[in-house]
């Protein structure tokens, strides 16, 4: 943004399917904000005016405009390569609560970047993007499933230089936009920790479980006690 044996419901079993609307959905969004850039530039316009101006009335709209304003192609194209892998990302792994953290994620990334940032026109995507950075690194951690925080490990090894542009390094970078959008990202993680996809349960590590003769063989620690002796006898005797 830039100033200017294993128990598991059939939901879990279904949570990770790709669709037509995976694709699409990030694929349109992506064209249509180079759609706006070109029809700017092609007819003389400046949207810049309709970005996020804090504290004041009609920098409100700025909450629903700003992501689809950018200040030149260099602001849009950065934006666009994660803008597309997050939202896929979002729509293939989290596809039941996608929609909510997208649209009520950016509301909300809108409005703390509307109270907390200087007086300045704030433009850009990039909020969106520290949302979804954010609610996908962090619901692998809460979530605790094994796919989902390899998926976290992926963004953290494509993206994690972002976390920079959490701070004031660059006067032209909107980073109240960024932490905005970031913290958001960690609420809604948490929020929707008991939603979608969730960690495999085993077994043995439910209330009812009642353990076999095999499983009893393991003490507390978890080490395996082979059968005595006498324990062969008496079950050669019987």
């Amino acid at each position: 943004m830039f100033i200017f044996e294993v128990s598991t419901s059939m939901e879990d079993k279904h949570a990770f399917r790709f669709s037509p609307a995976t694709l699409a959905v990030p694929l349109y969004f992506v064209l249509f904000l180079w759609i706006v850039f070109w029809f700017e530039a092609r007819f003389g316009y400046n949207f810049n005016r309709y970005g996020i101006y804090p504290r004041t009335l009609s920098g409100l709209r700025g909450i629903l405009f700003s992501p689809f304003i950018h200040s030149d192609i260099k602001h849009l194209y950065h934006n666009s390569i994660p803008l597309f892998v997050l939202m896929f990302s979002l729509l293939y792994f989290y596809r039941t609560i996608s929609f909510k953290v997208l649209v009520y994620g950016a509301l909300i990334t809108g409005l703390l970047t509307w109270i907390i940032a200087r007086k300045s026109y704030h433009i850009g995507a990039s909020g969106i993007i520290y949302l979804l950075f954010s609610f996908i690194f962090f619901s692998g951690v809460f979530r605790r499933n094994y796919r989902l925080i390899a998926v976290s490990l992926v963004v953290i090894f494509l993206y994690g230089s972002m976390v920079w542009y959490l701070l004031p390094v660059e006067e032209r970078i909107s980073w109240e936009g960024h932490l905005s959008g970031f913290v958001t990202g960690i609420l809604f993680a948490f929020i929707f920790r008991g939603t979608g996809p969730q960690r495999i349960q085993y077994d043995w590590e439910r209330d009812d479980y009642e353990p076999d003769d095999f499983d009893r063989r393991f003490d507390e620690q978890g080490e395996f006690q082979p059968i005595r002796d006498d324990e062969n006898r008496e079950e050669g005797g019987d």
